[in-house]
């Protein structure tokens, strides 16, 4: 058995397609492993091929003066009835009979055998792939995994995880398929050749098949985002004036682009041109809505402002927020976008917040204070009269420069303030204010006639007072 090892291991390497000592080695390890498992040692033990290319197993013990480890260790004297030549320094090899090692020991032995061969392809697989990565296959499915297809690419299988799969498309056994290269890994759970039919790469390769411009350069692919089986957006840009990249890519009547949207099985494509300038190219990559303009909100940290007509906002937004979405995506830019109505409610709103509502303190200059308490009290924070009123004695007092007196003359000053706004309350209401309820039982007539013409009565919770808005017919 152990004289055909070596014809066994050309054979499992030209399969395999790993060098022959690459499995050599591993043989080698393979034996050592089952050795130790079944001599039960600690001694140094090596594995080496003979002249017939059957494996050996030998004990390997040091040459020395003085022996501190007979495990390990053996005397100059003891040595030289073995190798007549042999010094302190030197190795004596003791060998070990490999036909002791039993069933247990040749599981092992094929087990880290195969290890050995998984590890030293999937290290082939790496070093040929890593490279590869966005690169176009084809590939053949081989088999269904739960949600995963594993294909046959020639040398190697590749897996296609569900989340590399575009909503739209199913695949069975035997079908032939275009994808890119989405990753390549030599260790853990998905070791080995990961491709795709979602990434927005596989878009980009189609269309460097599809269009000449593009493949000599004169048609750049810019950018592309990606949302598999639904919509994608790839902006485009020309090295030369007289060639439109967007016609390029579309083609005469749209046969290029076709022949891309048939591949990925009806998947919308937008093909936007390119430019340095965001604002222009937000304005294409938000298409096919109508902007009515857009604000730069923060350059260094690319957010943007998108204004939009009133009709335009569900469009430029798309289904579930999709267009935006991949506009953003893009462009590499944060957009927020709003109606014409909402801009119009926000600016009213700051520009409301600017204006600090009531009445500003240097009106009670006339109620009695001098300029000297004004200026005291807006150095602590007060600068209406609707503040002041709100406070308490207590909070006064804590302002610097503010005095029990000057509690009582603040106090007195707001009340008389307001009070001459209740005095204008209790004089009579013109026609059409506000009505006493004297006056209220003596126009009731006067109400049903403005009422039988289209007025509006308002009634407040107040029931002795009843306000009127008349609304004139046109």
């Amino acid at each position: 058995m152990m004289g055909t090892l070596y014809q066994s291991i050309e054979i499992l390497a030209k399969e395999k397609g790993i060098e022959p000592q690459i499995i050599r080695d591993a043989v080698k390890d393979a034996m050592l492993v089952a050795a130790r498992k079944h001599f039960h040692t600690d001694e140094d033990l090596v594995a080496d091929f003979d002249d017939t290319g059957a494996i050996q197993i030998f004990g390997v013990k040091q040459v020395v003066d003085e022996v501190t480890d007979p495990v390990k260790q053996i005397s100059v004297s003891e040595a030289r009835r073995t190798k007549p030549d042999a010094e302190p320094g030197t190795e004596i090899r003791f060998p070990r009979p490999t036909e002791a090692l039993g069933r247990i020991s040749a599981q092992t032995f094929k087990q880290v055998i195969l290890q050995k061969v998984r590890e030293a392809e999937r290290e082939n697989i790496f070093s040929e792939y890593s490279g590869r990565v966005g690169e176009l296959v084809n590939c053949v499915v081989k088999r269904i995994e739960g949600p995963d297809l594993v294909a046959d690419m020639g040398k190697t299988e590749v897996r296609i995880p569900k989340k590399e799969q575009s909503k739209l498309e199913s695949f069975s056994v035997g079908d032939r398929i275009r994808a890119v290269i989405k990753s390549v890994d030599k260790t853990g759970k998905n070791a080995g050749v990961v491709i795709s039919r979602a990434a927005p790469e596989l878009v980009m390769r189609l269309f460097e098949q599809e269009v000449p411009e593009i493949y000599d350069n004169t048609v750049s692919i810019k950018g592309c985002a990606r949302e598999a089986g639904e919509r994608t957006k790839i902006a485009v840009s020309s090295r030369d004036r007289d060639v439109d990249s967007v016609g390029a890519c579309v083609g005469m009547k749209g046969m290029r682009v076709q022949s891309i949207i048939r591949e990925l099985r009806g998947e919308k494509i937008d093909i936007i041109e390119f430019s340095e300038d965001p604002v222009t190219f937000a304005t294409h990559a938000l298409s096919p809505a109508k902007i009515s303009r857009i604000t730069i909100v923060d350059g260094a940290g690319k957010h943007m402002e998108v204004v939009v007509d009133d009709t335009q906002l569900s469009l430029a937004i798309g289904k579930k927020g999709q267009n935006v979405r991949l506009a953003a995506r893009l462009l590499g830019w944060r957009i927020d976008i709003k109606s014409e109505e909402e801009k119009r409610q926000e600016v009213e709103s700051q520009m409301a917040a600017m204006v600090v509502p009531g009445a500003p303190i240097s009106v009670l200059i006339d109620q009695g204070l001098n300029e000297a308490l004004i200026e005291k009290l807006m150095e602590g924070g007060i600068s209406t009269v609707e503040q002041l009123g709100s406070m308490t004695p207590e909070q006064l007092e804590e302002i610097p420069g503010i005095g029990l007196e000057l509690v009582e003359t603040i106090q007195n000053a707001v009340i008389a303030y307001y009070g001459q706004y209740e005095g204008a309350m209790e004089e009579p209401a013109a026609a059409g204010e506000v009505l006493a309820p004297e006056a209220a039982e003596e126009s009731a007539d006067a109400e049903t006639e403005v009422d039988s013409v289209g007025a509006e009565t308002i009634e407040p919770k107040n029931e002795s007072v009843t306000i009127k808005s008349t609304v004139s017919p046109e």
